[in-house]
């Protein structure tokens, strides 16, 4: 199939605009007529400093991220910030607390990674209801003497989102912004870290993007490893050891073309409407239903099934041959997930709609 035929609802890697793939590929043997690819330059040459420093400001203007806070670039993906997360905020090996919302799978590792560095309390789980559901402000159980609260914002693999941030005082936000970072607009000065993989709405995977408040850097344990040091990558602007260059650069592309879609708030506008198509769609359905509970449902990854595993299969394995790739659940959920990024268009959601009444026409 011709890439113009192929609709990608994979949940990451995910689709990239087709603008921002056409310039990489245009650039890709010579990069604003250096005579070298961004591959191949030196992540100290000035060609590449420049680069650098361009995406990061255009991070920041993008994110509205005030001065208090560092933009990190860095690898080893969100999982790794499972880790980072408490050896930088605990500064002795069990000794210090913090409360974790256990909403999902990510959130699930994360807390148990948490576990191995501090007493970790758990202040909502929606472990009951096989986490098709987001706990209200009033359901968190916090501790006022916690270092951090953590969740995640979008849980990629149960179809949920958090509409709302929550409150805990003068306890510091930690999130998990990996699947919807970019598809609104964010109050970064409530948070103390903000991260997320770019594979979803950023740039291809190797990239992690972490946004820390810099009064919380410089506490870490003293087994941290170096290169897990927050303190490390902000005294050393990420470039302690070489970034994922080229992964940087792409992040460079996306953010122009953000801008043309009117940036976060552009974009916001944009995913409400492509959400709301394919969600309108299954509260009148009579086969497809949705499978979040109602205000907790995604507007990035949206998860429904038919209740008939076989009609699932032949949902998507129908959808597939027609160019709609990538819409079976995950495995622990089974039936359908559509992921809708930024750079899915509307007349992919559109088409899906589409082909998904036809099917519900020949199967009730």
């Amino acid at each position: 199939m011709k890439r113009e035929e192929v609709f990608n609802f994979s949940a990451g890697p995910s689709v990239l605009p087709t603008e921002v793939l056409e310039i990489a590929g245009k650039e890709i043997l010579n990069f604003n007529g250096s005579g070298m690819s961004v591959m191949e330059m030196s992540h100290r040459s000035k060609v590449y400093m420049d680069i650098f420093a361009s995406v990061k400001a255009k991070l920041k203007a993008a994110l509205s991220v005030p001065d208090t806070h560092e933009i990190l670039f860095l690898q080893g993906g969100a999982s790794l910030q499972f880790s980072m997360i408490p050896m930088n905020l605990f500064s002795e090996l069990g000794k210090y607390k913090a409360d974790y919302a256990v909403t999902g799978n990510f959130s699930t590792v994360a807390y148990k990674e948490a576990k191995k560095y501090g007493t970790i309390n758990v202040a909502a789980s929606s472990e009951d209801k096989n986490h098709t559901y987001i706990p209200k402000q009033s359901d968190l159980k916090l501790d006022p003497e916690a270092e951090y609260f953590y969740y995640c914002e979008n849980n990629t693999i149960f179809g949920t989102e958090w509409k709302y941030i929550p409150e805990t005082g003068k306890v510091p936000l930690v999130c998990d912004m990996s699947s919807n970072i970019l598809s609104k607009p964010v109050d970064v000065s409530k948070y103390g870290i903000i991260y997320a993989g770019a594979q979803k709405n950023m740039a291809p995977a190797g990239l992690t993007v972490v946004i820390i408040d810099k009064a919380l850097a410089g506490k870490e344990m003293a087994c941290t490893p170096l290169m897990m040091s927050y303190k490390t990558m902000i005294e050393n602007d990420s470039m302690y050891n070489t970034p994922p260059c080229w992964n940087i650069y792409v992040l460079g592309l996306v953010l122009d073309w953000l801008a043309k879609q009117g940036g976060v708030s552009g974009m916001e506008k944009i995913k409400a409407d492509k959400a709301a198509l394919l969600y309108n769609y299954l509260d009148e359905s009579k086969l497809f239903k949705a499978t979040a509970e109602k205000g907790s449902g995604s507007d990035m990854n949206i998860t429904f099934r038919t209740g008939n595993d076989e009609l699932d299969e032949a949902f998507v394995k129908g959808m597939a041959a027609k160019g709609f790739t990538n819409l079976k659940g995950h495995r622990k959920t089974g039936g359908m997930r559509a992921s809708i990024y930024n750079a899915m268009p509307t007349e992919g959601v559109a088409k899906l709609v589409e082909y998904m009444k036809e099917f519900e026409a020949k199967n009730v």
